[in-house]
């Protein structure tokens, strides 16, 4: 049959309004949701510390974020779509100061009425069969972020073949049958397809609302009244979950840190960075595929009655295939005080024939009691109170020198870092916080005396922040001692919560610096001895976030020093270089850090050829193993036989995890492991071994005038 001009144009007609009634037939906004909107374009400009002006140049950076917050690897969106919608490039302030969001919500529609159709595709092509024989030359790239629009969807069925085949191999090599493979994925995609056809009109002004304020710093958010209801701000899942800081990235839910004696720090199966792939229920409950799932239904999943268990699979974030995957299963609890109280021992060091003491001291968080504070009790418990009865105990052990651990710290109360630090010196100025006009307010110690004048050393990694990081550098500052470690995450800034009329916003207020008038933001403290890290800050800390203010300074304060540690950093630099030249554990963590990079920069894509993927796996598994066995064989451990074994006895930093199904007891892992103190991992313990050793060198350096 053929059609006549007019009925072609008829036809064409039809079908564009078929499809502008599908666009429109998604979520509509609301009425709060269109006042919510105002309400935040007015506390971007007014209430925010960078002060954001909403004009044509900050509508063009909000579409992009909005771009990338829907389909970062471009994966849905055709550039005609993009298109049809750049008007937003340009409008979009408008449409956010008015609440006028019907344009918005239009994209969204198309954008879901791409996902629904892509979803669908894959479960039908999955129903037919899954019939790959893993024989191709392709390679699948790994991140499409910067990749263009495709132009057909030809071009896309391009694209998802090859994620089919390589989600498919995936299965295949972990020993799935065709059979469970076919399920498996059906289910998965099922899943995924049945919750974007329950995105309501909430759920769309929250994707929105995240590219908007997303615009302006990392810690810039909105909250639904259900999102703030439902879980705090911070994502911790503290009340009865496993513990763990969780963000989005990308597809994936991301974990960035842990809580300090929460039941997945005491675990040991869990590590920054980690992406989130499924959650079940119990031992046997079913695992749900969370990827392209919301970040606050990933938290509702893994929150659960304390007690019970939760198995998470994942893809570690040291993995040497980012697409294999393994499950851990971890016990929910609460997070109580105690576990995170600031704790002591004393490290016993031989050199000489003589033997040295020197006091650690583990801060895991800074905390105080506000409700026993307030109430004006005198026995309130706090970070400063804990730290100078530590104090106390380790003076009267006759200690040389004192090591303040702030690993994994991600900071807590202000008014905590600014009291422990008048601990340490007599009376000085410990902070300084400038406002979005400019102010400055200057906290500091006006306590006379110290607990502790005698020699110092602070030990940080990637993941001590905030409180954490002003600390440390009001110590270094002041040089009453020495910092050690990794370069700190670079969180400088303050952030308050305000109420809506329809959920809250969270922005940033302030800024922290430190009393040399440099920023912590971005930056973070360089450490005056660095040692390598296992954590990616490309991955982990405030500089590998978008948007992140920069770095910047102010003028700096009057100050006296306390000693003057840079004259003997060479010195110590020296000694430290030439003991862990030859500390297995050193060497492991120095050779581990350069592989994981290595790796990382090298594998951009993965090879859809089973025999190929098998070869790369074997050949980084086989490194990975061989850096293990020579840290075990130094030490005289008994070497493992596979990567695997490896991984879940020790995921790869020498640890046994005889509590990997949740037990919190601490056993050792075997007769060739001896269990080590304070229940750390060996490369943890390493570190503080070595920063008591470089404390030591320091005592007896200072001593010599």
């Amino acid at each position: 049959m053929t059609l006549t001009v007019a009925a072609r144009h008829a036809a064409m007609c039809l079908l564009l309004l078929a499809w502008s009634v599908t666009a429109l037939a998604g979520p509509t906004p609301t009425n709060d949701q269109r006042q919510a909107a105002s309400e935040v374009a007015e506390s971007l400009q007014y209430g925010s510390y960078s002060g954001v002006d909403l004009d044509d140049d900050w509508s063009k950076r909000a579409f992009q974020r909005l771009l990338d917050v829907l389909d970062d690897q471009r994966a849905y969106l055709l550039q005609r779509d993009v298109d049809n919608f750049n008007d937003l490039d340009t409008s979009l302030d408008d449409a956010i100061k008015s609440g006028d969001l019907d344009r918005v919500y239009a994209f969204y529609s198309r954008y879901q009425d791409r996902v629904e159709a892509r979803l669908q595709w894959l479960v039908d092509k999955v129903d037919r069969g899954i019939d790959y024989d893993y024989t191709s030359n392709e390679r699948l790239a790994l991140d499409r972020e910067d990749s263009s629009w495709a132009g057909s969807e030809s071009a896309l069925d391009d694209l998802w073949n090859k994620r089919l085949e390589n989600a498919a191999l995936t299965l295949s090599l972990s020993d799935q049958t065709p059979e469970e493979i076919q399920k498996t994925l059906h289910d998965r995609y099922a899943n995924q397809l049945n919750r974007v056809r329950q995105t309501n009109a909430e759920d769309v002004l929250v994707l929105l609302m995240s590219a908007v304020t997303g615009t302006v710093d990392p810690h810039t958010e909105y909250f639904s009244p259900q999102q703030s209801e439902s879980f705090d701000i911070q994502m911790r899942l503290s009340l009865e979950g496993i513990g763990a800081l969780l963000q989005s990235d990308g597809e994936y839910v991301k974990v960035s840190s842990l809580v300090p004696g929460g039941p997945a720090d005491k675990a040991g199966v869990l590590q920054p960075a980690d992406r989130i792939v499924a959650v079940g229920q119990d031992e046997d409950g079913e695992l749900v595929n969370v990827v392209g799932m919301r970040l606050d239904e990933v938290v509702d999943l893994i929150r659960g009655p304390k007690g019970s268990t939760v198995r998470l699979e994942i893809i570690p974030a040291k993995a040497v295939d980012v697409t294999r995957t393994h499950t851990v299963k971890i016990t929910r609890d609460t997070v109580k005080l105690e576990d995170q109280a600031a704790h002591s021992r004393v490290e016993e060091i031989q050199r000489g024939g003589e033997t040295h003491k020197i006091g650690i001291i583990t801060v895991p968080a800074f905390y105080v009691d506000f409700d026993a504070w307030q109430a004006g009790e005198s026995d309130y418990r706090s970070t400063t109170r804990d730290v100078a009865k530590e104090i106390d105990k380790l003076k009267a052990e006759h200690v040389e020198g004192i090591v303040l651990d702030l690993r994994n710290d991600g900071g807590g109360a202000l008014q905590e870092a600014n009291s422990m630090i008048g601990l340490f010196i007599d009376r000085g100025p410990t902070v300084q916080v400038r406002d979005a006009r400019g102010r400055i307010n200057l906290y500091g110690d006006t306590d006379t005396g110290v607990a502790y004048d005698g020699p110092l050393a602070v030990l940080v990694n990637r993941l001590s922040a905030s409180a954490s990081e002003i600390f440390a550098g009001a110590i270094q500052d002041y040089g009453r001692g020495l910092v050690v470690g990794t370069r700190t995450f670079g969180k400088g800034t303050v952030q308050t919560l305000t109420d809506l009329s329809h959920g809250q916003i969270k922005l940033t207020r302030a800024k922290f610096y430190r009393i040399s008038g440099e920023s912590t933001q971005h930056r973070g403290v360089e450490p005056d001895i660095i040692y390598p890290s296992l954590i990616d800050p490309d991955e982990i800390g405030e500089s590998a976030l978008d948007n992140a203010l920069p770095w910047d300074r102010v003028r700096p304060v009057q100050y006296r020093l306390y000693g003057e540690p840079w004259r003997y950093l060479e010195a110590l630099q020296d000694r430290h270089e030439q003991r862990i030249a030859n500390d297995p554990d050193f060497v492991y963590l120095e050779k581990q850090a350069q592989l994981s990079k290595r790796l990382r920069e090298q594998q951009t894509s993965i090879s859809l050829n089973r025999e190929q993927r098998q070869r790369e796996m074997d050949a980084q598994e086989a490194e990975q193993l061989a850096l293990e066995n020579q840290r075990r064989r130094s030490l005289g451990m008994e070497p493992l036989d596979d990567w695997t074994e490896a991984r879940d006895r020790n995921d790869g930093t020498g640890q046994d995890n005889a509590d990997a199904q949740g037990n919190d007891e601490g056993q050792d892992g075997g007769e060739d492991e001896v269990p080590d103190s304070d229940d750390a991992k060996p490369i943890d313990r390493a570190e503080l071994q070595e920063t008591s050793q470089i404390l030591l060198d320091y005592v007896k350096l200072i001593s010599k005038g």
